[in-house]
């Protein structure tokens, strides 16, 4: 089994040290940055702008994982320089026109995924599947970094990979958010989830350097 595909939230690192943030998760062997764009409206936070993501995109040396946690992120797709092997996340419940905002997505060269909120079914992607690179489960409430696992989400993972496989996607993303722990890893893993959003459950935790942190989430391995 391929290990699992790592993006470390930006938004729990140092902002006043972004650039080397970046930089020292790619030397630790990261996928992907995790940027999660907050609009206040969608979700009752207001979280890493534009300007910002502009500015990541010209140190970053691996792709962006940009998930939008905004109303009608179709209307602003154009505003986050979305580029080739980015993977990006549009919320079912934040948009009346899923299916616009996902053929932009790929029409840019990115992987399109839709983020369900823990009390949506995943049955709702099935209605988008065409247009699907993979499905982002929320395990926690979207809008603020450590909150507690909502244990009826792990379920939905399992769900997600089966959606997937039914439509002919057997390799597609299923991205995991929300109290990636090391031990909720493990079992998000053997769920069918294959990238994982850590934050301050795990590799922002000080436990671990974040070299080591990466090295135990992809290969979830982890003994206390």
């Amino acid at each position: 089994m391929k290990n699992i595909i790592i993006s470390p939230s930006l938004m729990c690192a140092d902002l006043l040290r972004l650039g080397d943030e970046i930089k020292a998760f790619e030397k630790a062997g990261a996928d992907y940055h995790h940027i999660d764009v907050m609009d206040g409206e969608f979700v009752p936070n207001i979280q890493i702008g534009t300007a910002t993501v502009q500015a990541v995109r010209r140190v970053a040396g691996i792709p962006l994982d940009i998930h939008l946690m905004i109303k009608s992120p179709e209307d602003k797709l154009g505003y986050f320089g979305i580029a080739k092997g980015d993977a990006v996340s549009v919320h079912y419940e934040s948009t009346r026109r899923p299916e616009e905002a996902l053929t932009c997505i790929r029409k840019l060269g990115a992987s399109a995924l839709l983020a369900v909120n823990p009390e949506t079914p995943v049955s709702v992607c099935e209605r988008f599947a065409g247009l699907l690179d993979g499905i982002l489960i929320m395990t926690v409430h979207p809008g603020h970094a450590g909150q507690k696992l909502i244990p009826e989400t792990l379920d939905k993972i399992s769900e997600a990979k089966a959606l997937l496989c039914r439509f002919g996607k057997p390799g597609g993303i299923v991205e995991v958010d929300g109290n990636v722990s090391y031990e909720n890893a493990a079992i998000m893993k053997k769920e069918g989830a294959n990238m994982l959003v850590c934050g301050s459950s795990s590799i922002f935790d000080g436990e671990y350097g974040y070299a080591e942190a990466i090295k135990i989430l992809k290969g979830i391995k982890y003994e206390k």
